[in-house]
């Protein structure tokens, strides 16, 4: 059958097309029969052993958790990164080795004499202040190694600022401080390296990671690909939509836009040209459904777990809160995919092409048990790292049920390696942004840029969003989404909270801007992966993948002046009716986006699609009511036509 092929783009194929977007992809590749390969396998399977043993026994105090995790990272990025890229590939280099042992001996030394620096009363001494110098310095090199230089510049001209902050003008000035003194911050205190963003990865995010690779081991993702191929192949435009609810489903499991737009896409991008869209919507389309799994509850991107710990809230309140703005976001996208085979006449795929869906489910249902594991225990109140440590041995218990999912001992010990390999970026990630915010913390900088964005905004809400959206989108070019809350979160999102925003409305509209700006030009990495399978103009895509994904951004904007959408209440008339409005909006303004609901829209009717459909999102009675007379106009003047075309034809 077509889709059992799978032959549209080779595996090896897709790791260089990943490898050209991102550059935390473009590591050093040994042989297995490598002694240094057999060394990186067996650490990344005891990185991965000792997150598995302290989330379900418990963890150690949590800075000497956060240097353990560190650690790792830091050896396995130097063995798996070169320095550059005409560097050796084939086996580390001296300099390397040198960093390594480097990274070792600074984390191990806060591990073992943090007991003996606290007892001291905080007072260091020298090789306290050279130990945390060395740590600096690794951190930076590392994360320039595994992510490029902009972040890690970003981060160094923040760590700058502590010194020459006695020489800028306006609010930029401040008294100045020591290299001690900001060696101190950074390494021995809670605020600067070893802050709360690395302790999210310790404890949350690295588990996440590897319930996602067990979860693919035990074969979900070829299940949910079959499913959705067998439920939504034969409808009109049906690869393209394969595309947004299979995407979607992959992308909540890895939390990757790019990795799942260069997985998925090497399937249905292929398959939505043959059967009639063109290149840079198919393009686009699997970069807007890939990009929508990092807000997809169950399990959401890295950046969720951030919230949880900045807030101080449970995690099922994130999860709750992702609910109705990401149905809201794919709907968008489906309804687009929807008139657009309408107004091109695209077809389904042949039913006979396709997979039962019987033998699918028969076969593979029990693969969800996972899921619905770690639904319930974050729902009846467990913590995030039992929750997602008890998910991997339902998801080990549920793939021995039948034969052939079953979880190999291979295939464990090849989960518990890219757990580790895909949780490297994360974490330097988060560790070279303990500059940026160590640096607010300790020169207020924060507050002052807040209180700039809202002078700048001159105290309007809305102005002040659209100045945040801008920051953050600026941000997202080249900055990890996860690097780009943090940083947003640390900026703008007090800028928020001074207008009287509630906190999580506040953090959530930096949370999915940060997230969409995969998908926002002019650097989009996510449409741009998209663009090189669909062979299509990346600008191109890019725009219309913003098109495609705008509910994102105007669902971002409507939580903030209705907190109700982010169900923190639980479910009333007014959120049942706020969301009916609002799914009334999208394919409203999906209509007019696409230019046809019934029919071909003139241009007056594209206006009052589109113009009623944004209206459906504003809060009031008063707005609902025009929106609803505006859309109605539009229908009903298309429907008449339509009719009377019928008439005609059969007239003849």
């Amino acid at each position: 059958m077509l889709f059992k092929k799978r032959t549209a783009v080779k595996a090896a194929d897709t790791e260089a097309l990943i490898e050209s977007v991102e550059k935390e992809s473009r590591f050093r590749k040994y042989g297995q029969a490598s002694k240094i390969g057999k060394i990186i396998t067996c650490l990344c399977i005891v990185w991965s052993l000792f997150h598995l043993y302290t989330g379900g026994f418990g963890e150690l105090h949590s800075v000497k958790q956060r240097a353990i995790t560190l650690c790792f990272a830091l050896v396995l990025a130097f063995l798996l990164y070169p320095a550059r890229k005409g560097a050796k590939r084939s086996r580390p280099t001296l300099p390397d080795l040198i960093f390594l042992l480097l990274s070792v001996y600074s984390c191990a030394y806060i591990f073992l004499n943090l007991d003996i620096m606290q007892a001291r009363g905080g007072i260091l001494i020298p090789r306290d202040y050279i130990a945390g110098a060395i740590c600096v310095v690794v951190v930076f090199e590392a994360a320039r190694r595994v992510m490029g230089l902009i972040l890690p510049s970003l981060s160094l001209l923040f760590l700058f600022y502590n010194f020459i902050g006695r020489a800028m003008p306006g609010i930029l000035n401040h008294g100045g401080f020591t290299l001690k003194r900001v060696i101190e911050h950074m390494y021995v205190t809670t605020d600067g390296i070893f802050g709360t963003a690395l302790g999210v990865a310790a404890s949350y995010i690295i588990l996440f990671v590897l319930f996602g690779c067990f979860l693919a081991e035990s074969g979900l993702g070829s299940m949910i690909n079959d499913f959705s191929i067998a439920v939504a192949g034969t409808r009109p435009g049906g690869p393209a939509k394969v595309a947004v609810v299979g995407s979607g489903l992959m992308g909540m499991i890895n939390g990757s836009p790019v990795a799942t737009c260069a997985t998925m896409g090497a399937f249905v991008i292929p398959q939505m040209k043959k059967v009639g869209y063109q290149a840079h919507f198919a393009g686009a389309v699997e970069a807007v459904a890939a990009t929508g799994g990092a807000v997809m509850p169950p399990v959401m991107g890295a950046a969720a777990f951030l919230i949880v710990e900045f807030l101080g809230v449970p995690y099922k309140t994130v999860m709750f809160a992702a609910i109705i703005p990401s149905l809201l976001y794919y709907y968008c996208c489906i309804m687009q995919v929807h008139f657009e085979a309408l107004k091109s006449g695209i077809k389904g795929l042949d039913k006979a092409e396709l997979p039962k869906l019987g033998p699918i489910v028969k076969s593979k249902i029990h693969l969800l048990i996972p899921l619905v594991v770690i639904v319930w225990l974050l729902v009846s109140g467990a913590t995030a790292t039992n929750a997602a440590f008890y998910a991997i041995l339902s998801t080990i218990a549920a793939s021995m049920l039948r034969k052939e999912t079953r979880i190999t001992w291979k295939g464990f010990l090849r989960a518990l390696e890219n757990g580790s390999r895909g949780s490297i970026s994360v974490v330097l990630a988060v560790s070279v942004v303990g500059f940026i915010i160590g640096t607010c913390g300790l020169t207020g900088l924060g507050m002052r840029l807040a209180d700039s964005i809202v002078m700048l905004g001159q105290g309007h809400l809305f102005l002040t969003l659209c100045f945040t959206m801008i920051a953050c989108t600026i941000l997202g070019m080249g900055l990890p989404t996860t690097a780009c809350y943090i940083v947003a979160a640390t900026i703008a999102a007090p800028a928020l909270l001074k207008l009287g925003v509630p906190e999580l409305p506040a953090h959530f509209f930096v949370f999915y801007l940060a997230n969409l700006s995969n998908i926002t030009p002019p650097v989009a990495l996510a449409a741009f992966t998209g663009a090189a399978i669909a062979e299509a103009n990346p600008n191109k895509v890019g725009w219309t993948a913003f098109k495609l994904g705008i509910a994102g951004f105007i669902v971002s904007f409507t939580f903030v002046y209705s907190p109700e959408f982010l169900l923190q209440d639980g479910l009333s008339l007014g959120v049942v009716w706020a969301f009916a409005t609002a799914v009334l909006g999208v394919t409203s303004l999906s209509a007019g986006l696409e230019s046809y609901w019934l029919d071909h829209c003139r241009i007056w009717e594209r206006l009052l699609f589109i113009i009623g459909g944004i209206l459906l999102f504003v809060p009031g009675l008063a707005t609902d009511i025009c929106g609803f007379i505006m859309i109605s106009l539009g229908f009903s003047a298309q429907y008449l036509r339509t009719k009377k075309k019928e008439a005609n034809v059969g007239a003849e």
